[in-house]
This record gives C-alpha cells, sequence and structure tokens, in this order.
C-alpha cells in the first residue's frame, strides 16, 4: 500500500495516470510529494504571498504556483542529460511596489515588470522568483487569458532562466518559447505564444 500524500489523498505512480490531452505521454503535475501547503516541506520551494490580493485573484495560488515549478523542473529534468537543474528556494508572489524597488535596485529599470529570477548569491544557498500582481494581472487581462495560466506561464519562464535560459536574441527567444509553450502543456495550458481564435 502506498503511503498517503502530504494533502491526505493517497499517492499515485505514473501508471495511475492518464496522458496528458496533448497526446504526449506527460502527466499531471505536481507529484504527489509537492505538498499543497504555503510552505515547503522539503521537495519543492517555499511559496511566500507578500502580497494577499493573490488568493483573490487566483484560487489556490499556492498549489498552482507548486504545480507549474513542479512541471517546469519535470522538464528541466528531462532536457538536462544528467546534470544538475536549479529548483528556486523561494517563490515570492508579490506586489508592484516592490517588484519596482528591485527592478530600480537590480537592473537598472525603476518601473515594475511582470517577475525577477535572483540566482543565489556566490556562497549563499538558493534562487528566487518574485512576481508582481498588478503587472501580472493587467498583462493577462491584454492577452485575454486567464491570470491563472498567465501566472503558470510565469513560474516556468523564471525557473528556465535559472536554468540558463534567455531571451535576448530572437533564436534564445524562440527556443525558449518553445521550453515555456512545452512545460504549460504538461499542466494542460494552451500555449501562449500561439494566437488565440
Amino acid at each position: 500500500m502506498e503511503p498517503p500524500s502530504t494533502d491526505g489523498r493517497p499517492a499515485k505512480g505514473a501508471a495511475d495516470y492518464e496522458p496528458s490531452p496533448s497526446g504526449d505521454g506527460l502527466f499531471p503535475f505536481p507529484p504527489s510529494n509537492w505538498g499543497e501547503d504555503a510552505g515547503t516541506n522539503g521537495d519543492g520551494p517555499a511559496i511566500i504571498v507578500e502580497d494577499a490580493r493573490w488568493r483573490a485573484v487566483v484560487p489556490n495560488v499556492e498549489y498552482l504556483v507548486r504545480r507549474a515549478c513542479a512541471a517546469s523542473v519535470a522538464w528541466a529534468e528531462r532536457q538536462s542529460m544528467g546534470e544538475p537543474v536549479t529548483v528556486p528556494e523561494t517563490i515570492v508572489l508579490s506586489s508592484d511596489r516592490v517588484v519596482k524597488r528591485l527592478n530600480a535596485r537590480h537592473r537598472g529599470r525603476n518601473k515594475p515588470t511582470n517577475v525577477l529570477t535572483f540566482e543565489p548569491m556566490p556562497g549563499y544557498p538558493g534562487s528566487e522568483i518574485i512576481l508582481a500582481l498588478g503587472v501580472v494581472h493587467r498583462e493577462a487581462k491584454a492577452a485575454r487569458k486567464p491570470v491563472s495560466h498567465h501566472l503558470a506561464h510565469l513560474v516556468a519562464h523564471g525557473i528556465l532562466h535559472l536554468g540558463g535560459h534567455d531571451h535576448h536574441e530572437a533564436g534564445e527567444a524562440r527556443r525558449m518559447e518553445m521550453e515555456e509553450a512545452r512545460v504549460l502543456a504538461m499542466m494542460g495550458i494552451p500555449n501562449p505564444w500561439k494566437p488565440r481564435a
């Protein structure tokens, strides 16, 4: 008999799941050992909801962020060819004001951005992903997509940055977009780069 998962439901192995609707044989996320709580159980990042308005905009926001992180890490592990994969120690759901201040201090841009990714300082553990509620919400509404889908996309985007991906050049940007779309497909979220009909 399998031990119960952290959320009280029986744990499931890969054989218990049906392949995803995209037909690629991928399974739903998160794995049962990634708990739904706001903290961390040692397997995933700590999810910090610094701006409580996130919970009003995205129901079960911690669970969604944990799923997006799990899918991103699983995808990165498949692509890593045995190299270690960087898992963020913390994902912070913050406000435009906080992200604007960090963006000005660390990137010299005095405006909020949707997501900031910080690699660990030499000699210090842990990387961090910080998201700005107002920017994420406005971008999702402008694109006519659910805020939850856009948030999952940006978590994947941040984790790909931690893994060394970038989007400064056209080829790099296209590769990163394809990786993001594949991660989101694992979660059953439509490709954010495909025009909506």
